[in-house]
């Protein structure tokens, strides 16, 4: 399997950066935008204006969804928010080809469905190939062609490693995994996680309390994921720890730095658009109930779902995460 054409579904951040990155290992590469007026204000301009400071590689095209745009692709990578990923994949599902990989590139579960990605991409383009890339990485280092590892995973092992070699390059590494699953649960856990580090961080409660926080929420994602099947090996690998350490200590991430705001005592509505788009804050009441059916505690996230929809107050929420009961490390 070649996949030298590649179409990328999303002119943001994350899409530009995925561009400019396959441009580099030799793709044919088409980054599409979901309507004409933008994609042509960005082809005009070569930059993303939601990627300051990097222009898109010239061998890249720019181009608005369509069949066109589409058709003659061998691949999609759909590099929009997790919440508009069904209207993505229904715009561009009358131009796949039967078995088309189709690669989410968003990390969360959809709300009121409680649908991972690669759920939605099966029941919205039920004759695609559903796949996942995800793991610590952040756009704007991607797109100078900074070093960065990932996952990438499909059901099918020889179409994820052939995605990962086509996907590769010298600085931009997809490890290739059949854990669709774990792969999932690592991105979409991991950011509501970064926002209670965020807190942490915006309390001024110090880096030991830092490391506890980053720690303890890795048992809860360990134990999620394990509770839905994810093998151990994808959960402490790039797409589960290596993100939450990542997502954990940076302002890059809008999930940390929408934790910070909250931390600082602004409301969830001020933090938001003070740190603007946080998958977590989507992801957030979906992941506790979905560990709530699967009898999983997960007390870090729950506090973070309940500080988000203004139903527990922040010093709440840290009064309670301490009073818990003590207990074996596990």
């Amino acid at each position: 399997m070649a996949f030298e054409r590649i179409a990328i579904v999303g002119t943001g951040a994350w899409g530009t950066a995925l561009a400019n990155a396959l441009a580099r290992a030799g793709r044919s590469v088409t980054l599409a935008g979901r309507d004409q007026a933008s994609a042509e204000a960005i082809a005009r301009a070569r930059a993303s204006p939601r990627l300051a400071g990097s222009k898109i590689e010239d061998g890249v095209a720019v181009a608005a969804v369509g069949a066109a745009a589409l058709s003659a692709q061998d691949a999609i990578l759909l590099a929009v928010p997790s919440q508009q990923l069904r209207a993505a994949v229904l715009m561009v599902a009358p131009a796949l080809a039967v078995d088309m990989p189709v690669i989410a590139c968003a990390k969360g579960i959809e709300r009121g469905t409680h649908k991972f990605m690669t759920e939605v991409i099966a029941e919205c383009a039920p004759g695609a190939t559903p796949a996942i890339l995800s793991g610590p990485s952040f756009a704007g280092e991607v797109a100078r062609g900074l070093p960065a590892a990932v996952t990438l995973a499909a059901r099918d092992e020889s179409v994820a490693a052939a995605l990962a070699r086509a996907l590769g390059s010298a600085t931009f590494r997809p490890y290739h995994s059949t854990d669709v699953r774990g792969v999932e649960i690592g991105g979409a856990a991991k950011n509501v996680l970064a926002i209670a580090a965020g807190i942490v961080a915006g309390r001024g409660l110090g880096a030991s309390a830092a490391a506890a926080l980053t720690t303890r929420g890795f048992a809860e994602l360990f134990r999620f994921g394990r509770a839905l099947g994810a093998r151990p090996e994808t959960l402490t690998g790039l797409s589960g720890l290596g993100d939450l350490i990542l997502t954990c200590s940076s302002v890059q991430s809008r999930n940390f730095s929408l934790g910070i705001a909250l931390g600082e005592g602004q409301t969830p509505a001020q933090a938001s658009a003070a740190a603007g788009l946080a998958e977590g804050a989507f992801t957030a009441a979906a992941l506790v109930e979905l560990a709530n059916a699967a009898g999983v505690e997960m007390p870090i996230a729950t506090a973070v779902a309940a500080i988000l929809d203004g139903s527990l107050s922040v010093d709440a929420a840290i009064e309670n995460l301490l009073t818990r009961p003590f207990r074996a490390e596990g």
